[in-house]
Formats: C-alpha cells, structure tokens, sequence
C-alpha cells in the first residue's frame, strides 16, 4: 500500500484552486520541465545572484514534479504516456542540474575538470534513473519501489535539498562526492535489477 509524502501531501493542498481549471497534468510536466531548465541555466551561468534566484525556482520545479503526478490521480487521468513524459523530465531535469552546476564551477578547478565531472555524473543519473524505473515496473503491482521512502519522505525529496547546496555555495564539493557516488549508485540499482529479475537486464 502506497503512503503519501509530505511534498505530495503540500501539492496536494496547492493544487486545490486548480482542480476543476482546464489546467491538465502534462500542463504541470512542462512547467516543471521548463523551470528546471532554467533554474539549471542559472547554475550554469556561474553569477551568484542567478544561482540564488535559481535555488528558488529550483524549488519550484521540485514542487511542480510532485504536483503533475498528484493532479492526474486526484482527477484520475493518469496515463501511459503521462508518465513517460514525466519520466523524460524528471531525468533530464536532473541530469542537466549536474551539467550545469559543472559548467558553473569550471573555473573552480583546473583544465575543466568540474565540466567533465558534471556530464559524468549526469550519465550515473541516467542509466540510474532507467534502472530504478525497470524496478519500479516489476513491483508495480506490489506498490513497492525501488527506493522505498521513510518518514513520509520519498527518494526524489531529496531534489530539493539541492537547492540548499546552491546557496550555500558547495557546488564543487556536491561534483566531488556525486562524481563518486552517482556511478556507485547507478551500480546499486543495477545489482538490485538482477536480484529482481536477472532477465529484464537483457531486454
């Protein structure tokens, strides 16, 4: 049985003037999409008053990400291809605040090497990302996850915990440790998938 998280139980509450609006869930997904592109920019852009005004919208971004997926089961429009747009941004939302904040510190470190460890770990979110969603797939009737949450928090609230990384201005620490730890992770759900179902690592 599925618990609601705190952040979905905030966008639930959020979400109360537009139920009955034509506002749809994939009108949510692209704003969420549109504002983690942007936030991303600004990480990119190295300009720390753009990078604090990106926290912010950052934030916004995360919240929209919870909201899309409230609103279809709250109106009962969930969908197949929904959630594959869902999918789609939440990766690459993800991925690209990694590349940006890369971007941003090139000048923190010698020869552009924050560049190539942001695209690094931007590829450990994706394959990360595929994988978990396999996992996801199989326990789908179960209701379990790959990464189940713990005190009404789920894995993705993390994200917004990288807006804390922002302004407090770690962004070449957080490249540091995700470069180490995104490629470890992506490891984990992988050997998670083959204790699943060795199977569907060939499909």
């Amino acid at each position: 049985m599925s618990r609601i998280s705190w952040t979905h139980k905030v966008a639930r509450f959020c979400l109360i003037p537009v139920i009955k609006s034509p506002i749809t869930p994939n009108h949510l997904t692209v704003l969420r999409l549109i504002t983690g592109i942007i936030a991303c920019v600004t990480f990119a852009s190295g300009i720390r008053y753009l990078e604090i005004i990106g926290g912010f919208i950052w934030i916004l971004s995360a919240l929209l990400d919870c909201a899309d997926g409230e609103l279809a089961r709250m109106r009962n429009q969930s969908s197949e291809w929904g959630h594959k747009f869902d999918f789609f941004s939440d990766t690459t939302v993800t991925a690209l605040f990694f590349i940006g904040i890369g971007i941003g510190a090139r000048d923190s470190m010698p020869e552009l090497v924050a560049v190539v460890l942001g695209f690094i770990i931007a590829q450990g979110v994706v394959v990360a990302a595929v994988l978990t969603e396999k996992i996801d797939q199989i326990k789908e009737e179960s209701g379990d996850k790959a990464y189940p949450g713990i005190a009404g928090f789920n894995f993705d609230d993390i994200l917004f915990l990288f807006a804390l990384i922002i302004w407090l201005d770690w962004q070449m620490y957080f490249l540091v440790g995700a470069s180490i730890g995104a490629p470890l992770f992506a490891l984990l759900t992988f050997y998670k998938l083959v204790q699943i179902n060795p199977d569907s690592c060939i499909s």
